[in-house]
């Protein structure tokens, strides 16, 4: 599966953005889809998860309550609603896709987006 993700950019802190990935290829809604950030100089993190076709989710602490994960499986597209945006969840994020549920390790998913960029001033 290809996955393109985008809606980063520049927002202050206290702003929302909505990041979207659209999928194609193999069956969208096989697959769990994850998403991840890497801040500059530190190693790419988990962030939120979203299952097949039930909308079960679950996020890292930092995001619980800020960030909401959701998906369109007519449209085969995951969307990332990030608000109350703050300094350090700046970083470039990135949609990825796993047969597996409940996992947020990189090695555990398969495809990947290429990321797109967010950048929250203070």
């Amino acid at each position: 599966v290809q996955l393109q993700a985008c809606g980063g950019g520049l927002v202050q802190a206290g702003g929302s953005l909505r990041l979207s990935c659209a999928a194609s290829g193999r069956p969208f809604s096989s697959y769990a889809m994850g998403w991840f950030r890497q801040a500059p100089g530190k190693e790419r993190e988990f962030v939120a998860a979203i299952s097949w076709n039930d909308g079960m989710t679950y996020y890292t602490d930092s995001a619980k309550g800020r960030f909401t994960v959701s998906r369109d499986n007519a449209k085969h597209t995951v969307y990332l609603q990030m608000n109350s945006l703050k300094p350090e969840d700046t970083g470039v994020y990135y949609c990825a896709a796993t047969n597996f549920w409940g996992v947020t390790a990189e090695y555990e998913y398969h495809y990947w987006g290429q990321g797109t960029l967010v950048t929250v001033s203070s």
